[in-house]
């Protein structure tokens, strides 16, 4: 039987006058747009404004905002300001359309507004903040600029980075938006040599820099499988910080396949394999009730380090 999928309900276009006062809308500009559900929403609540990535872009035209699905059980009103290209909103558009907002008062009718990304989208959302007074952001992996000379450690995506445009101002470095910002969450992996170095340049006295090791780029990734997302999301609507309840939660990620992945092979690549066989074998009793093929990588690497420990000399 062939399932069908359900037609996206895409909300009315129209130009910013209308939209400032609108509960659903679509505006288009030439190299970005602007989707806003806020129907459901709680009147005069929080509004969480979403950034593309470079994977969405991948998706087509349309999709709704970025991380929809786990924004909308929240019940919060949601900004998707979605890119035409893999460029890290590195174009007038998107910025000439959230200035229109805020120019027309969309801003103040929320009571909190909180921007979230990952990876080029942590970088708009960074970038853009200071465009909301008093936003607060949330972002996954982000870099702080692709400008060669800024930050010479940076080589990931060579494609699109070429295809986009990494020299001059404005919006060319999220460090220079970081003391504009009134508080900013940035969770990253420390043992990724290039997002540690973004988070080191985009540190300061109003962002709280969240480690969370053997994520890989992909944090966000370990983050939604953890089921912790609407916490951090719901953290910057009520406060300014994690609490400590996210990381209670955030013990979920020892099931995250990706993260199991990048444990095992971390501790390999630094010569443990007796922390290799230790976190396998806890690996296993974690999954006693997955199917054997979703557990085959942990079982690999588990024999790999055996064999490890029985070459070694002594």
């Amino acid at each position: 039987m062939v399932q069908t999928v359900a037609p996206l309900d895409i909300p009315p276009g129209m130009g910013l006058d209308q939209a400032a006062a609108a509960d659903r809308f679509l505006v288009e500009g030439a190299q970005a747009k602007l989707w806003f559900e806020g129907r459901s929403a709680k009147p005069a609540g929080a509004l969480v404004v979403s950034f593309d990535n470079l994977a969405t872009i991948d998706e087509g035209w349309p999709r709704p905002p970025w991380a929809w699905t786990r924004l909308e059980p929240l019940g919060h009103a949601v900004l998707g300001v979605q890119s035409h290209a893999k460029d890290w909103f590195r174009q007038p558009t998107a910025p000439a359309l959230l200035r229109g907002l805020e120019e027309r008062g969309f801003f103040r009718r929320f009571d909190r507004v909180v921007l979230t990304g990952a990876s080029m989208g942590g970088f708009a959302a960074l970038n853009f903040a200071p465009l909301i007074p008093e936003a607060r952001v949330l972002a996954f992996s982000p870099q702080s600029t692709m400008n060669k000379v800024i930050a010479p450690f940076e080589s990931r995506f060579p494609f699109a980075v070429r295809k986009s445009n990494w020299e001059g101002m404005p919006f060319l470095d999220a460090a220079a938006a970081v003391p504009y910002i009134r508080r900013a969450v940035v969770v990253y992996d420390p043992f990724v040599p290039e997002d540690r170095a973004h988070a080191a340049r985009l540190s300061g006295p109003n962002v709280q820099l969240v480690r969370v090791p053997f994520c890989t780029h992909e944090a966000i990734r370990v983050v939604l499988k953890a089921g912790t997302f609407p916490l951090l999301i719901e953290a910057l609507i009520a406060g300014d910080t994690v609490p400590a309840e996210f990381w209670r939660a955030f013990r979920a990620r020892r099931g995250v396949p990706k993260w199991q992945r990048a444990l095992l092979a971390g501790a390999a690549g630094r010569g443990r394999p007796g922390l290799v066989i230790r976190a396998a074998d806890a690996m296993l009793r974690l999954g006693t009730d997955l199917p054997e093929e979703e557990t085959v990588f942990i079982r690999r690497a588990r024999r790999a380090a055996v064999q490890a420990l029985k070459a070694a000399p002594g």
